[in-house]
């Protein structure tokens, strides 16, 4: 007797451009504490406006930035520094490559 494939369920919660973020609601949306957030911040990975933690708010495009920079930490233990490498090298691959398709569609 084959076994039947197993279902999951996921739901998800949909960000737009102008969805803004408190501190605590971020570390919420990251399944983390604060401090892991703030350090991001400290890092210079995630940039709030607002002059202190309390009166910080993160653009929606935060939160994957902040989820790749934690997966980054976790999975391949790579401390914050190396951290912001990655994503400063990713965001400029990131902008080659819709550069070059902007090339494409017009030639």
């Amino acid at each position: 007797m084959a076994s039947k494939p197993r279902e999951e369920v996921l739901s998800g919660v949909v960000i737009s451009e102008t969805t803004v973020f408190t501190l605590y609601e971020l570390s919420c949306a990251c399944t983390v504490h604060v401090e892991r957030i703030r350090a991001l911040v400290d890092e210079g990975i995630l940039e709030p406006q607002g002059r202190s933690p309390q009166d910080w708010r993160f653009p929606g495009a935060s939160v994957a930035r902040a989820r790749t920079a934690l997966r980054l930490e976790d999975e391949l233990e790579i401390n914050a520094a190396g951290v912001a490498l990655a994503l400063e090298l990713l965001d400029e691959l990131r902008d080659l490559r819709q550069r070059l398709r902007r090339h494409e569609r017009d030639a």
